[in-house]
Formats: C-alpha cells, sequence, structure tokens
C-alpha cells in the first residue's frame, strides 16, 4: 500500500470483534491499480501523566516523554506496534494511521517538572513513538514541551528519523551551550528503495545526514543509531553508514538488531513476501536465527543485539568500522545539575 509499512490490520489482541478488508479486495485493487490510499486520522486524548520512567537497564536513561501515540511514519519493524492495541487499535494500518495527540503534554509536563518528588535526570524524546512525526510540523507539541524544558534547565535527548528536529535549532543550541541537549538521529539504509519500503514516511538519509551536519556545526551533540539492522537487507550497508555518519559531523554510533516481537512479526513477515518476495524466507530465517529460533526477544539482555553467528557477525562489522570511521567515539553527557523549579512564571526553590 503505498506510502504506508504495514499491508493490512491484523486482529487486535485484546477485542472480541474484528473487523478488516476483505483480503481478496485487496489483492484485486492492486492489479487494477485502484486507489488504495489510508488518510490519516488525528485524535485528540488527554492522559494523566506524560514522564515514563525507564525501568530497562538496556536503556541509559532513566525518563521518557512521547507526545504522540502511533507514528505516521509507518517503519513496518516498529517494536511500539503492539502498544496501540491497548488504546482499542490494530497494531498494522491503524497505528500508523490513527495518531493520537497527546493534547495536554506541555502542561502535564510543567506540573511533573514541579513536583517535589520529581528528581532532575535527562528526558528522552522519545521512547516509544517519533517526536518528529509528520502532525509535529504544524502541532509543534514537541517544540513547546522544549521550551517548557529550556526554562526548567532539565536537559533532554532526542532521536529521531526526521529532518524537523532543525527546525528547533534555536532552543537546541542554547540548551547545548548548558550541556543539556544532544540528538541521535537514526540512520537505517542510504538506499532510498529500501529506505521508502521499511521507512515510508521518514526523512530520507540524505536529508538525515544533513541534519547531524547542521547539528554539529550548531554545537549541538549529535550522535547516529544504525537501527536496526536487518540481515539480508540493510546489515551490508554498515560500514557505509558509518563513514557517511562520521563525514557529516557524529560523534558517536551505536547499532540495534531488528527484534519483531508479538505482531510485529507478522506485520514484517507479509511486508517482506511483498517487498522482498525472492528472499524473504532467508531474512525471516536469519532475523530467527539471531533471536534463538524467534523472530523477536523481550530479554534486556539480548534484544538488542541478539546472540548466535549472525548476531557476531553484525558485532564485529560494526566494531570494525566504528573504530576505522569514528576512532574517537565519546558517550554524550548531559549535565541535570542546573535544574530549577519554575511556579507561576516565577523561580522556585528545589
Amino acid at each position: 500500500m503505498k506510502g504506508r509499512g504495514a499491508t493490512y490490520n491484523p486482529k487486535n489482541r485484546f477485542a472480541k470483534n474484528d473487523a478488516e478488508r476483505d483480503r481478496e479486495y485487496l489483492e484485486f485493487a492492486r492489479f487494477e491499480d485502484e486507489d488504495l490510499k489510508v488518510k490519516t486520522e488525528y485524535i485528540e486524548v488527554y492522559p494523566k501523566t506524560i514522564i515514563n520512567k525507564v525501568p530497562s537497564p538496556d536503556v541509559p536513561l532513566d525518563y521518557s516523554v512521547n507526545p504522540y501515540q502511533g507514528c505516521e511514519h509507518g517503519c513496518v519493524y516498529c517494536y511500539a506496534r503492539p502498544t496501540h492495541e491497548y488504546w482499542g487499535y490494530s497494531a498494522g494500518l491503524d497505528f500508523e494511521s490513527k495518531v493520537l495527540i497527546k493534547s495536554n503534554a506541555v502542561e502535564l509536563l510543567k506540573k511533573e517538572l514541579c513536583a517535589r518528588s520529581y528528581v532532575p535526570r535527562a528526558i528522552l524524546f522519545s521512547g516509544n513513538t517519533d517526536c518528529y512525526q509528520p502532525a509535529e510540523k504544524k502541532l509543534e507539541i514537541t517544540r513547546k514541551m522544549l521550551t517548557v524544558l529550556e526554562d526548567f534547565n532539565n536537559p533532554v535527548g532526542i532521536i529521531t528519523k526526521n529532518s524537523l528536529v532543525l527546525r528547533d535549532l534555536d532552543i537546541l543550541r542554547r540548551m547545548a551551550e548548558k550541556q543539556q541537549a544532544a540528538v541521535t538521529i537514526s540512520l537505517t539504509s542510504l538506499d532510498e528503495g529500501t529506505r521508502r519500503a521499511l521507512e515510508p514516511r521518514t526523512s530520507s538519509a540524505y536529508n538525515r545526514l544533513k541534519a547531524i551536519e547542521t547539528l554539529a556545526k550548531n554545537g549541538v551533540p549529535v550522535r547516529v543509531n544504525i537501527a536496526p539492522i536487518i540481515p539480508a537487507i540493510n546489515d551490508f550497508e554498515i560500514p557505509a553508514l558509518l563513514k557517511s555518519a562520521a563525514s557529516a559531523g557524529a560523534q558517536d554510533a551505536s547499532y540495534i538488531i531488528v527484534r519483531l516481537n508479538h505482531i510485529v512479526g507478522d506485520i514484517f513477515t507479509e511486508w517482506a513476501k511483498e517487498h522482498f518476495p525472492d528472499r524473504a524466507e532467508k531474512i525471516l530465517s536469519l532475523v530467527s536465527d539471531i533471536h534463538q529460533g524467534k523472530l523477536g526477544d523481550t530479554n534486556f539482555n539480548s534484544r538488542m543485539r541478539g546472540a548466535g553467528a549472525v548476531a557476531q557477525q553484525i558485532r564485529d562489522l560494526f566494531k570494525i568500522n566504528l573504530k576505522k570511521h569514528l576512532p574517537n567515539a565519546q558517550r554524550i553527557q548531559l549535565d541535570n545539575s542546573q535544574f530549577k523549579v519554575i511556579r507561576n512564571g516565577q523561580l522556585g526553590l528545589f
């Protein structure tokens, strides 16, 4: 389906009833070249909290915030897809076409930063769905939240696949001067055909590399995350991706191997058969080999890096090229010691 990652809406595991488009009609429509576009629907929601504690030992930050639930980027492999089922939607097309807008996110953030129980730490945008997905261009929820964090001197880490992050360069530059901002750009492929198939509504690799270059030139610490690495699709691109990122100005790099937990395995399998029919079985077999016979892995110790011979080959290839292209790579450190509480526009005691 043009402009989408998932090809269908799998059944919500929590729903009693289910409805989806007839598969035979979809095949007929593709054959007849009928328009099968799915329009994006934005739905306002009002959560009770916005700052999430991150209990995962393999994620190096204590807090995360997600201005949006669901993501129009449509990355077919996205580990966050199953979370859409908790809201009553499907992890398939619904995840990328029914985007929940947290309309009270800015107010909640101010309230929670003022709470006496809050311990100042860097906050990650976003642990679940991309904070610079298409909706952000108009709604500017992320930008407004960054303004709040700047006022409070609370450090922020951003991970995104969208060059829209440059819109907020003014805020990020000022925060970076106080060692309170860092950006991670996620790169998957330098090949536009592969990128469009995997991540149909993300920024091009060229624009992401330009974002790295612009951020670095403006003093904003920036790193690259090669994620996800999918054997037989983009694993061979690791050297070129690291070389390009280093040339653009990235000061560090990491990688994550694809994991297809729960229904994401079925969604990805359908996608692989449609986009790579000649090697779909090979792709799925290699992913399964990495995760000890399964397509997914929820174990903190292995879910991001995998295990076995294939995972080791990927690890070695990354390490060799990291040393070659980023020999002085250093982990970015953020400063939370300057935090201050703002209550009713006034500086409060912390």
